[in-house]
């Protein structure tokens, strides 16, 4: 059964705004490797929406479930698909890192897994949002941790 996850970051006067809506589903991996599939970790699989997605979506999609996959692999050592079947936004409160909080949040829904630590905030004297991803500190760096 497809969920609908609304994450929503509201700032600071109106400033700092984001907002993604999710659907997603996950199934067991069961006959190898599911067909139009990206491996993130062992037998932890995402699929992407048929519609198709902007590269850096589908980049930070994959991110939000690689900050989890480790949990999700000892929860489900047999393996599990993820599949997104869209991801829908406002541009005017969109940036593409917010794919992967709506992601993150998502699996923390569906699955009893620990927070990975993954968070916005604004920063009204800067006027940016700050995102962090817990104990990882450059996102899609092959350098260590």
């Amino acid at each position: 059964m497809t969920h609908v996850f609304k994450f929503r970051h509201r700032g600071t006067a109106g400033m700092g705004n984001l907002a993604v809506d999710l659907r997603a589903e996950s199934a067991p991996v069961e006959n190898g490797i599911p067909p139009h599939s990206m491996q993130i970790h062992k037998k932890v699989w995402l699929g992407l929406p048929a519609s198709g997605l902007h590269w850096k979506d589908a980049a930070w999609l994959a991110f939000g479930v690689s900050l989890n996959a480790p949990a999700l692999s000892e929860l489900l050592p047999d393996g599990v698909f993820i599949r997104a079947s869209s991801l829908d936004y406002p541009l005017s409160d969109y940036r593409s890192e917010a794919a992967a909080l709506a992601m993150d949040r998502w699996l923390h829904t569906q699955f009893d897994i620990e927070h990975s630590g993954a968070a916005v905030t604004y920063e009204v004297s800067r006027d940016q949002l700050t995102f962090t991803w817990g104990k990882t500190v450059h996102p899609f760096s092959d350098a260590p941790q």
